[in-house]
């Protein structure tokens, strides 16, 4: 028999909000979290190079995609970008589906799918609630300029890729500030998580 399959949370949030960081926090409370961005990084070096290199000949180099120059062949360059998507989303799909799979038979009753561009590239419907993590613009131009190579012009050019942090919001089923520090951060996951036990076992539950 089928195990029944984990409640699918989608995490999402724009460039520097702290999504990482609330992922991680999940991975503390033992939930499991599939990571996109960590799909892609690892389909660069695995099934993801052949078909990667064909589209963009020359970014390849020791068996690898190099993340530097297929950067510089897409960025700012919308029709390149929806070639790339068009190669790299139905192979995140399938490591999202396993992992999914993995979970419902070890028995887990949540599942995280930490997706970055979960509203831009959709669809909604593959998960179940969305929770989008947020801060204030300052805190998140702090962060996104603190990284090593991030320009003015580079996290413009993200900025403009991404669905508006207000809408982000207006969207979701769930919402945390990560502007409030990790104490806050790491209080408000665990609220979340026991609502979502609640609204499970209600779910559960015959009609009366």
């Amino acid at each position: 028999m089928t195990p029944p399959r984990p409640f699918r949370l989608g995490l999402t949030g724009s460039i520097g909000m702290g999504k990482s960081t609330t992922a991680a926090i999940f991975r503390e409370f033992g939930v499991p979290v599939h990571d996109a961005d960590a799909a892609v990084h690892a389909l660069y070096g695995a099934e993801g190079v052949a078909s990667v290199e064909a589209a963009f000949p020359g970014v390849a180099d020791g068996g690898r995609i190099d993340r530097a120059r297929l950067s510089a062949r897409v960025l700012g360059d919308d029709a390149a970008m929806k070639r790339l998507e068009a190669i790299v989303h139905p192979l995140v799909r399938a490591r999202e589906q396993d992992f999914l799979a993995r979970a419902a038979e070890a028995g887990e009753d949540i599942a995280v799918l930490d997706i970055p561009l979960l509203f831009e590239n959709g669809p909604q419907g593959r998960v179940d609630a969305v929770l989008v993590v947020t801060a204030p613009e300052a805190v998140q131009r702090a962060r996104v300029l603190a990284r090593p190579g991030m320009t003015e012009e580079k996290f413009a050019a993200i900025l403009s890729r991404q669905v508006p942090d207000s809408e982000k919001r207006r969207r979701a089923d769930y919402v945390i500030d990560t502007g409030h520090g990790l104490d806050h951060a790491r209080a408000e996951v665990a609220a979340l998580l026991a609502g979502l036990r609640d609204r499970i076992e209600d779910r559960g539950k015959p009609d009366a």
